[in-house]
């Protein structure tokens, strides 16, 4: 066979060709098969995640369906139409309504204490004896002094009258009759001073006897029997406090004080002395007097009560929590404060249907007072609205409805917050 250099030349030039022709339709098949598989695979995952999709919306709506079907026991209370009382509240202070320090008016030593300490005394009734006889001692000298001394006077007189003769008959000088009558009236004078002895020797025997100046409740003996007391120490004996009638003093906000000035002018103004936690009630009374100047240090206006006290419910130096009625809302439409919820637009109740639903009912409040919100509008007489579970439902729930206790619309007479009385 002949080799023809030629043809093998023209063979080498073809033969790169043919294998770079080869080796591209190879990338181009890889590059069709990866991307079919990419595409396989993108479907997979879009049926994957639509099912999934599909399944939690499924779930959602079967939720939805579930909570919608479910039925939420709430406490339900029903909306009243009442007379509501409006009070402002503060912090009260009792004083006894009168405090005497019973003192000696006069030197001497003790003999007896005639009390019993915390007994109840009457203006008059004898506390404390000092010994009376130095004072009985000047009595008696100073009736002496009396006695002397008026017949003196007696004798001065008979001297008077016959000198008066002697002197109109010109028998002795004008000048002795004249003396004579000095004499006498200085005679006079001496008597008066000696009557003035007798009464304060009397007076001071009657000091000996150390009385109570009021009605009330002794305290604790301040001195013992035995002691030598004077007029001036500054330790009294024992301190007398009246009790019934007792006073309270309180503060309110200066502000109130627009408010509370009319009201008493239409009348008297009942005042309640609670409990310091507001539960219990200590004494109704009347609002006695407006202090007449503002404490500028806490912007406060000072008032004081006063109380009937005959069972000692109410004891000097308590704090109470003082609250004074200052006007009756009549036919207010009112709820517990507990049924008012706040939402972004606005106040709102939820209030339950003849089918036992919740449905939304915006509301305006009027004044809230207490433990009860007065509604201007929104509600009627009669619904009845949520008290408790409104973190349960939603607008449209199906809702088991247990009527809540009487004591829920609490009176505003048991405490509860100031009172917020809208212009």
């Amino acid at each position: 066979m002949t080799h023809d250099p030629a043809i093998a030349t023209e063979r080498a030039q073809h033969l790169p060709t043919a294998a770079r022709g080869s080796r591209g339709w190879a990338r181009t098949r890889n590059w069709i098969i990866a991307i079919f598989v990419g595409a396989i695979a993108a479907a997979a995952v879009f049926t994957i995640v639509r099912s999934r999709a599909r399944a939690a919306s499924d779930a959602t709506a079967a939720a939805a369906r579930a909570v919608a079907d479910r039925v939420t026991p709430v406490i339900t209370s029903t909306v009243e139409k009442r007379d509501v009382p409006i009070w402002l509240e503060g912090l009260g202070n009792i004083a006894a309504f009168y405090t005497v320090t019973v003192k000696t008016q006069v030197d001497g030593r003790i003999d007896r204490v005639l009390f019993t300490e915390g007994q109840r005394v009457h203006k008059g009734d004898v506390l404390v004896q000092i010994d009376p006889r130095p004072f009985a001692i000047q009595l008696e000298s100073a009736q002496a002094a009396l006695a002397r001394d008026q017949a003196q006077l007696t004798n001065g007189n008979m001297n008077l009258e016959r000198y008066r003769t002697l002197s109109a008959q010109k028998l002795i000088a004008t000048q002795q009759f004249t003396d004579q009558q000095a004499a006498v009236a200085q005679l006079e004078g001496q008597i008066r001073s000696d009557q003035a002895a007798i009464d304060s020797a009397r007076l001071n025997l009657d000091y000996a006897r150390v009385t109570s100046p009021i009605d009330g409740v002794v305290g604790i003996r301040l001195v013992d029997p035995g002691n030598v007391v004077h007029a001036t120490d500054p330790t009294g004996l024992v301190v007398v406090a009246q009790l019934d009638p007792i006073a309270m003093f309180f503060t309110l906000p200066e502000d109130d004080l627009a408010l509370i000035r009319p009201a008493m002018a239409n009348g008297p103004l009942t005042v309640e002395a609670r409990s310091r936690d507001g539960d219990k009630l200590l004494g109704e009374g009347r609002l006695a007097v407006i202090d007449n100047e503002i404490n500028q240090a806490t912007a406060t206006i000072r008032l004081k009560a006063v109380f009937d006290n005959p069972g000692q419910t109410l004891w000097p130096n308590a704090f109470v929590k003082a609250r004074l009625r200052l006007s009756t809302l009549s036919n207010a439409v009112v709820v517990p404060t507990a049924v008012i919820q706040h939402g972004p637009q606005g106040t709102f109740a939820y209030v339950v249907g003849s089918d036992s639903t919740a449905a939304v009912r915006p509301v305006v409040i009027q004044t809230s007072a207490g433990d009860v919100a007065i509604i201007a509008k929104g509600l009627v007489p009669g619904e009845r609205v949520v008290l408790e579970g409104q973190s349960q439902i939603r607008p449209g729930a199906r809702v088991a409805a247990k009527p809540a206790p009487d004591s829920a619309i609490s009176s505003t007479n048991k405490g509860g917050p100031r009172p917020e009385v809208s212009p």
